[in-house]
Order: C-alpha cells, then sequence, then structure tokens
C-alpha cells in the first residue's frame, strides 16, 4: 500500500513530470566546456619555432654553467638536469686534446674516442659508485653534475693553449701548472657541493675519492698537453 502525505493522494504523486534543467552542473561530467582554456594551449614546446627550442636549451645550459662557477645554488642543477652540457664539453674537451703532440705513434697519447671513453666511463663509474653507497639522487642527476664541472678543466685547456703560444719552458709549465691546479680545485669542489648532501654522512669520503681522482686524471692531461710540431 502506497504512503499518503494526504487522504487519498500518494506521497510521490507527479514526481515524473519533474525534469532536470540542462544548466544545473552534474557532477562528474566529463565533456569539456566551450571557450575553456587547455593545459596544451599555455604552453607547448611541438608548435614553437625551432629557433626559439635551441635558444631556450642553450640559456638553460648557460644557467647551469653559471650554477658551477657559483656552486651554492646547487638545487637548479640537481631538478633541472641534462646531458647536453656534459656533452658539449666532452667533445669540446677532447677536440682540443686531439691538436697535441700526444697524438703521435711515438707518444702514445690520447686520442678523441679515448678522451670521450675516459670522461663518460669515468662519470658512469663514480656514479654508480655513489648509488651503492647509499646517493639520494638518480642517475642521470649524477651525470649531469660531473659532466658540468669539467666546465674549469675546459677553461684550464682554453687558457693552457693559449699559453702555450706564447712562452715555453719552464716559465710556461708553471703557468699552466697553476691553471690547471686551480680549475681542478674549482672542480672538485663544484661537483663536492652538489654531490656531497647526497650521500649518508659517514661515506663522504668514499663518494669523493673517485671524484678526486677523476678529475684529476682529466687535469693531468690537460698539464702534459703539448702541440704537434
Amino acid at each position: 500500500m502506497a504512503e499518503v502525505d494526504e487522504p487519498g493522494k500518494p506521497l510521490f504523486a507527479g514526481l515524473s513530470d519533474v525534469s532536470i534543467s540542462e544548466d544545473i552542473p552534474v557532477e562528474g561530467d566529463i565533456s569539456v566546456p566551450v571557450g575553456s582554456q587547455n593545459v596544451d594551449d599555455v604552453f607547448s614546446t611541438l608548435d614553437e619555432p625551432v629557433k626559439d627550442t635551441i635558444l631556450r636549451d642553450l640559456r638553460a645550459v648557460g644557467k647551469k654553467f653559471i650554477h658551477v662557477m657559483y656552486p651554492k645554488q646547487s638545487s637548479a642543477l640537481l631538478r633541472d638536469w641534462d646531458l647536453w652540457g656534459p656533452l658539449l664539453l666532452c667533445v669540446t674537451l677532447a677536440l682540443m686534446l686531439q691538436g697535441g703532440s700526444a697524438d703521435s705513434k711515438e707518444d702514445g697519447g690520447p686520442q678523441f674516442a679515448e678522451v670521450f671513453v675516459i670522461i663518460w666511463f669515468g662519470s658512469v663509474i663514480i656514479t654508480l659508485n655513489s648509488k651503492l653507497l647509499g646517493g639520494t639522487i638518480s642517475f642521470f642527476q649524477s651525470l649531469c653534475v660531473l659532466g658540468y664541472c669539467i666546465l674549469p678543466l675546459t677553461v684550464a685547456m682554453v687558457v693552457c693553449r693559449l699559453v702555450l703560444l706564447g712562452f715555453t719552458g719552464t716559465i710556461s709549465f708553471i703557468i699552466r701548472l697553476i691553471v690547471v691546479t686551480a680549475s681542478f680545485s674549482w672542480s672538485v669542489f663544484a661537483s663536492t657541493a652538489f654531490l656531497a648532501d647526497s650521500q649518508p654522512a659517514n661515506r663522504k669520503a668514499l663518494v669523493v675519492y673517485p671524484i678526486f681522482l677523476f678529475y684529476f686524471v682529466i687535469g693531468w692531461m690537460v698539464l702534459t698537453f703539448s702541440p704537434s710540431q
């Protein structure tokens, strides 16, 4: 028997005649309102000119170079990591080391491929060592930091080549030794400033030691470079 509100009248009488207005918002509506702003319309790199993309990436690389020279700003280099800067520095350093007398068969010095492999293989080994010791940063973040911190040694390579054009003998060696030592120290300082905080306190020395050897080998190649005759 149906419930009644008034004598002889059902409680829900006339409910079937009620219609829902289309203007009433329905929770869970999956339709996109006309005129709404799409996320892709805010920022999209698919439609931007190639020139703008290249310039933006170059500005990002330049900012990371500044972070290496002033390593107190460590968060940006770790957060917005990339491998374009390390690749550029590695190729530049390898090309400058390529043009020396070390390329002769008698000296058996490093070729372009050897320098390239030493830098990248050394970076991978240090990164794996850092991860095994409990490092909290990602694999590619570590590669990014180690690669960008080659910048001081790359600058030292440029200075050494300029010095070799104007000086020879003991004076040239002393100047190059000072420049390479300062650049080596800055590379180690910058890289440890970025990576040390991501390591357990009782294992930082085990992380810094391979970094020291890595930049020492690169610094030694820069110091012992001599132009071909």
